[in-house]
């Protein structure tokens, strides 16, 4: 079964995975393929990201991905 996920959370994946610059990892903590991480990096890269239309999508995964990035740059500043 394919999941859609919303924009929102593709760029915050993307985002975070350049800043680790693991993708293999960020996919295993944001419960993601790998692949789709790798994807939505690529059509990132070519600027074509922006252009999806946002799909609603599950809203406690969106919050988990908040807390996430949070969690993440909470640790990035100490």
């Amino acid at each position: 079964m394919e999941k859609n996920y919303s924009l929102e959370f593709k760029m915050g994946a993307v985002s975070l995975s350049e800043q680790r610059g693991n993708v293999s990892l960020m996919a295993q903590e944001l419960g993601i393929c790998k692949e789709s991480l790798v994807n939505w990096r690529k059509l990132h890269k070519e600027g074509k990201l922006t252009k999806e239309k946002q799909i609603s999508s599950d809203p406690i995964r969106e919050e988990l991905l908040r807390l996430r990035r949070e969690l993440e740059e909470t640790k990035l500043r100490t």
